[in-house]
């Protein structure tokens, strides 16, 4: 196969230009920080030019859909979404959460050629691998190594499909030990009925990431949490009640009260509107209850408005 006269006759760009190009394409990125969740540290966020995205774009769907992705993923999955991921566990005694350090970072260039290799019915040059490399990996300038980044659109993709291998292995685990898995990203959740099954199954899943050839990632062990029904069960930013529901909890509801309250005396910015909408629209697919009690105290025309409200 030849990916550069492939991508030169879809786009109608001659080779050499189009050569020129993909090979600068790792330094085609905007790189700047975020603060991560409750303020420690900073993520790297490493977004594509315009043109670049685009070819990424064209790249992915050409070459790369059809490699497999397992249906432990529920993240990036077209509808599906967190209430998905949590439903799974909501009739469970036992949560174990877990988290990968570093996920998108973690998958280089090699752990998607040598997943390439293995799965896809195409067969690829070397030529080709360097080529999709160079598209779907940024430069990273902390180490000078081309990673996955946290802001191409491929990026989600491609994590899912490279995790292929552990999600398999790791679910005939959790199959044959009466254990639920799923994972979200880099957040892994295991439940389970069976008493103290969950303390012993650590070194299983830190075994089977070592056994996999690819990617070489690691568990954050300062992440690992242990949930039982005897206090708060959450994850993914929802609980799951004794009652077997799924909720977006107390602190939560009082929270979008608070500026429901403030929008309807006019006093909300635009801004937190457009999030109070985009919120509401999540809340009436995770738990309509809360919407229908929004709507007896703040009134139907109130809420009704917002859940019509286009988002910026």
């Amino acid at each position: 196969m030849a990916i550069i006269n492939e991508l030169s006759d879809l786009l109608s760009v001659d080779t050499d230009t189009l050569s020129n190009f993909i090979a600068s394409a790792p330094h085609r990125y905007k790189v700047y920080q975020i603060p991560k969740r409750n303020n420690k540290g900073f993520r790297t966020i490493a977004q594509p030019t315009k043109g670049l995205k685009n070819l990424q774009k064209i790249a992915c769907s050409t070459y790369l859909e059809s490699l497999p992705v397992h249906s432990a993923c529920k993240a990036y999955i077209k509808n599906t979404s967190i209430k998905d991921n949590a439903t799974l566990h909501i009739k469970k005694k036992y949560l174990l959460k877990m988290d990968f350090k570093d996920f998108f970072p973690s998958i280089l260039p090699s752990d998607l050629q040598y997943h390439l290799i293995r799965y896809s019915k195409l067969k690829f040059t070397d030529e080709d691998l360097d080529i999709l490399s160079k598209l779907f990996f940024y430069f990273s300038n902390e180490d000078k190594q081309l990673r996955l980044s946290i802001g191409a659109p491929t990026s989600p993709f491609i994590s899912n499909t490279v995790m292929y291998d552990f999600d398999s292995s790791i679910s005939k685990l959790c199959l044959d030990n009466e254990i639920s898995y799923s994972r979200y990203a880099d957040d892994i959740a295991f439940s389970t009925n069976r008493k103290d099954i969950l303390f012993d199954f650590l070194n299983t899943i830190e075994s089977t990431l070592k056994a996999c050839q690819y990617p070489k990632i690691n568990i954050n062990p300062s992440k690992t949490i242990f949930l039982s029904r005897k206090g708060n069960m959450h994850l993914t930013g929802l609980v799951l009640t004794n009652e077997g529901n799924i909720s977006i909890g107390r602190k939560k509801k009082r929270y979008i009260k608070s500026l429901v309250f403030q929008y309807k005396n006019g006093e909300l910015e635009a801004d937190a509107s457009s999030y109070l909408s985009g919120y509401l629209s999540f809340c009436l697919s995770v738990e309509p209850l809360f919407i229908a009690r929004l709507k007896e105290k703040f009134g139907h025309d109130v809420v009704d408005l917002l859940l019509k409200k286009p988002r910026t």
